[in-house]
């Protein structure tokens, strides 16, 4: 299993550091973020709630609009 894992291209591995970089970063920057907003930008509580919300709704509905077709595109075809 090592040998298979160091046996990958560089290019695997730096695309591999990277989105690990970047999901630190985000993770990191998530909390912090109504502080800034709030002391800042001088926004209130509306911004803030906009600001946590908005993320959900898109991939709600993404998810409700993906589900159907990938169980279509998992079933057998008719007559098979």
């Amino acid at each position: 299993m090592l040998k298979r894992l160091r046996g990958l291209p560089r290019d695997v591995w730096l695309v591999g550091l990277i989105s690990l970089v970047n999901d630190s970063a985000s993770d990191l920057i998530y909390p912090l973020l109504p502080l800034y907003l709030t002391s800042v930008l001088l926004a209130g509580p509306k911004a803030l709630g906009l600001t946590k919300a908005s993320p959900k709704p898109p991939a709600a509905c993404s998810g409700l609009c993906r589900g159907p077709s990938a169980i279509a595109a998992a079933a057998p075809a008719p007559g098979s």
